[in-house]
């Protein structure tokens, strides 16, 4: 045992080192933030520039800087091209946030959308709209899908919160299964009955960015950005629900309540999502899990990851659909489907998801 002079002179050593290895990990983390940054700005520049009509690069940055009318190619860019990149980082952030919350809330690192029963709430919506009152304009599906992803989530919470241990992890995930099952049957029925339904309802089903203009943005904006927000003050909570119910009451947290909290702002982001582009998966899935690769556990980290990751994610998706298809184009859900299950299941086989 060290004399006490020489402990003395050696703690500052051993209490430095640690708070050291704290800031360069830090500093690292912002910088990945940067970069993440930087790459989803080149990412959404190529989906301005880049599409199945070849435009050169001047008239896209006149497009931008001096829009004229009577171009047609500037009339691409400014009234197609930028309100589907814009739909696109709104999607994007909102369902990587909204992934990252929902394995954070049920510490289960296979929860996506589907897991509370948005995409079945908000199908079965869009398609009685088609159905019973002959609605066909995106407009109207938006607040469609809105109020059906709402009310689903709010039906799966209830479920959930039967019982005396109130919304576990694994009745939260039961209920949304057994809802989603419920809704996809009662979807399936009405679209099996009338062909035009069908015809209507397949083409938002598939999960698209194309046909989104300016009103639709306006329309989600709001939610997604309001989401956003209360989205990257929850990693506190977050980081309390994972370690378990008891040790998150023994620090402080109402588990109730937090629950709550953190389920309305899942309806807020998933809800608008899913409204606006239809469903898509893979994006809400994996992103949530590559950040948590980059970060750790800690999502004070993992939700701004996610938030610029996937659309990085979404928006490259639906570059390649523009490309890999000409004169035509695949629907981004389609794309990100195919990317991103083998890369999930490369996840998979590293045997990190159980590190929630």
């Amino acid at each position: 045992m060290p004399p006490p002079s020489a402990a003395a002179a050696t703690r500052p050593e051993t209490v430095a080192a640690p708070q050291r290895g704290s800031r360069t990990r830090r500093a690292t983390l912002f910088l990945g933030l940067a970069g993440c940054v930087a790459l989803l700005v080149a990412v959404s520049w190529l989906s301005v520039a880049v599409g199945s009509k070849q435009i050169p690069l001047s008239t896209v940055f006149d497009a931008l800087r001096h829009y004229d009318a009577s171009d047609t190619d500037q009339v691409i860019v400014h009234s197609l091209r930028v309100p589907r990149t814009l739909v696109g980082l709104l999607v994007g952030a909102a369902l990587g946030l909204s992934g990252a919350l929902m394995q954070g809330v049920t510490r289960n690192p296979l929860a996506d959308p589907g897991i509370l029963g948005v995409n079945g709430g908000a199908a079965l919506f869009v398609v009685a709209g088609i159905y019973w009152f002959g609605l066909t304009s995106l407009t109207a599906y938006v607040w469609l899908a809105f109020a059906g992803a709402a009310a689903a989530s709010v039906a799966v919470y209830a479920l959930g919160s039967l019982g005396h241990e109130g919304a576990t992890p694994v009745k939260l995930a039961l209920a949304g299964a057994a809802l989603t099952a419920m809704l996809g049957s009662l979807t399936t029925a009405l679209l099996i009955g009338d062909v035009n339904t069908f015809d209507q309802f397949r083409f938002w089903a598939v999960g698209s960015l194309a046909g989104r203009g300016f009103d639709i943005v306006g329309q989600v904006a709001p939610f997604i950005l309001i989401g956003i927000v209360l989205a990257l003050f929850s990693g506190r909570v977050l980081n309390a629900l994972s370690l378990g119910d008891d040790v998150a009451r023994s620090l402080g947290q109402r588990v109730g309540v937090a629950r709550i909290f953190t389920a309305v702002i899942v309806v807020l982001l998933c809800g608008a999502a899913t409204a606006a582009a239809g469903p898509i998966g893979f994006v809400g899935l994996t992103i949530p899990h590559v950040a948590r690769l980059v970060t750790g556990p800690d999502y004070r980290w993992i939700l701004p990851y996610s938030m610029l990751l996937a659309p990085i994610l979404l928006l490259g998706s639906d570059v390649i659909g523009r490309l890999v298809a000409q004169p035509g184009e695949l629907q981004v859900g389609i794309v990100t489907a195919v990317v991103g299950a083998p890369f999930f299941i490369a996840l998979v086989r590293r045997r990190k998801l159980a590190d929630l």
